[in-house]
């Protein structure tokens, strides 16, 4: 995310207009909110598990809050989202996934 917000800095400085780098912004933006459930499906699937499917609905929601809530975080040059935050997150998505898997057989 801190290379994509980077880019569209860089974008917006460059740029004549307002709007300069607001497609740079978004597309990193929802590039991020996308991909993240993709990549809590993929671990899930490559460690054999099924049936995840609170597992990305809630981590993919909390994960769009999050990133959100620490926009201007992460946004600003040399930003990164902070490491407290990353591991709540982390520990809100293993609950969900041991949660997910006590209903199995």
């Amino acid at each position: 995310m801190s290379s994509g917000y980077t880019w569209a800095r860089d974008s917006a400085a460059a740029g004549d207009t307002v709007f300069s780098g607001a497609f740079e912004f978004l597309v990193t933006t929802a590039a991020s909110w996308a991909l993240m459930p993709v990549l809590l499906w993929a671990g899930m699937r490559m460690m054999g598990e099924a049936g995840n499917t609170l597992l990305l609905i809630t981590g993919g929601l909390s994960w769009a809050v999050l990133s959100g809530y620490f926009l201007d975080d992460i946004d600003r040059a040399g930003g990164r989202m902070p490491a407290l935050a990353l591991a709540a997150y982390v520990l809100l998505c293993t609950g969900l996934a041991g949660a997910g898997s006590s209903h199995r057989s």
